[in-house]
């Protein structure tokens, strides 16, 4: 059942990762407006940031819902998803109202804090499902599986009798072995 729920993770996290991605894409101006807005990086890096964002996004969206790398992937989404609540938090803290530039726009709008708890709200569940990846990555229809078989993918139960390996040249093996011989 683990595994069912590691793909709807997967799924749900990957899917608003790159709808998140694709929306600001189009629009870098915009993205950079958003990362500008929040007043808290120096402005030297802020168009990069701004750039990067949305590619970043896309590309931890795709390896989610594909399922490849999904620990690695579901570390950097929970580190983003802690960045975005703590700017969230931060812009509601100081009084301002913004746009969270979350999915395109960013800037001041008016009555912009009604909508941070919500906000908040969906980004800790979204972080949640970042860490449930983390401990546990291996999940349902992961192109993960068939790329890097190995044994943290299969449950015993997931691999037929056919496929265990008999005791020969283990030490059991050997001492069946030596018993024959006398």
């Amino acid at each position: 059942m683990k595994d069912w729920f590691g793909l709807v993770a997967r799924l749900v996290t990957g899917g608003v990762w790159i709808v998140a991605g694709a929306l600001k894409l189009p629009h870098p101006d915009e993205s950079v407006r958003a990362v500008r807005a929040y007043d808290l990086l120096p402005e030297a890096i802020v168009p990069a940031v701004g750039h990067l964002l949305p590619v970043l996004e896309v590309v931890i969206g795709l390896c989610l819902v594909l399922g490849v790398v999904v620990r690695g992937t579901s570390v950097v989404s929970a580190l983003l998803f802690v960045a975005f609540i703590i700017g969230i938090a931060s812009a509601w803290a100081r009084g301002m109202s913004i746009d969270c530039g979350c999915f395109g726009g960013g800037g001041e709008i008016p009555d912009a804090a009604a909508k941070y708890p919500g906000e908040i709200a969906r980004d800790v569940g979204l972080l949640a499902l970042s860490l449930w990846l983390v401990v546990r990555p291996a999940s349902r229809l992961a192109l993960e599986n068939v790329l890097f078989p190995s044994s943290t993918h299969h449950t015993d139960d997931d691999i037929p009798d056919d496929d265990i390996p008999d005791d020969e040249g283990s030490l059991h093996g050997a001492e069946e072995d030596l018993a024959q011989d006398r």
